[in-house]
């Protein structure tokens, strides 16, 4: 089976790179996605983010787990896993064309117009974390394939489980677009974060929701954080 480097066609600035950490591949047929966990210079335009051997390792290993955990337990919220090439530190997985919101960029329209019930659905994936004390702070909604009209959720590299420790921002800071670290640093200067410090998981998942108010409705964002409310 032959494999393309996998972009997003984004308006007004073309062909962007689909992910930060890996190289994304797709089949010709475009129904394989492949999540190659290498450091590749030309994909990435020289923009590489993540360059250290042993942090591509762990988000590999955080994504084989995060993943294969809800292949098992919620098998209809995310992809198929067809082969897991672990020397190469690649996953394959079954898709049904490009991923959601290329879907919606191609045919300029809502995600409604894609998926009517998209918003739903992904509440319950976030639900389905919140169950096992998950933290998926990968949010934006390439990071959803569409499969017989459900939406199937991957990129668990930047994925943490209750019992790990605070995270500062700083951190993870590579695991963030150069754009949207500027949006961020905005909005946490004003509420008075310190990307230095450590913060809980659970207050690192509300600043997320919060980072992505610009890709999704405010409706959505309030409930998803309501999900994550530790008072609910």
């Amino acid at each position: 089976m032959k494999f393309d480097y996998y972009y997003n066609n984004v308006p007004g600035e073309g062909l962007c790179r689909n992910n930060l950490i890996y190289t994304s591949l797709i089949s010709k047929d475009k129904k394989t996605f492949c999540q190659w966990y290498h450091n590749d210079t030309e994909y990435h335009h020289g923009k590489n983010q993540v360059v250290d051997a042993e942090l591509m390792d762990e988000k590999w290993n955080r994504e084989l787990h995060f993943l294969s955990n809800m292949e098992y337990h919620n098998p209809g919220m995310v992809p198929k896993i067809l082969e897991v090439n672990v020397p190469e530190r690649k996953i394959y997985l079954e898709i049904d064309g490009v991923d959601f919101w290329q879907r919606s960029l191609d045919a300029n329209c809502s995600y409604h117009d894609i998926v009517p019930d998209w918003d739903q659905q992904v509440l319950d994936i976030l639900k389905a974390h919140r169950e096992r004390g998950w933290y998926k702070y990968s949010m934006h909604p390439s990071s959803y394939f569409v499969v017989d009209g459900r939406l199937k959720s991957i990129n668990y590299f930047f994925t943490y489980s209750n019992n790990e420790p605070d995270l500062s921002i700083a951190s993870v800071q590579s695991h963030i677009s150069t754009e949207r670290q500027k949006q961020l640093r905005l909005y946490t200067d004003t509420i008075g974060v310190d990307w230095n410090k450590a913060y809980s998981l659970n207050f690192i998942q509300q600043l997320t929701f919060d980072c992505f108010s610009n890709n999704y409705p405010a409706d959505f964002i309030n409930k998803a954080k309501a999900i994550y409310d530790p008072r609910n």
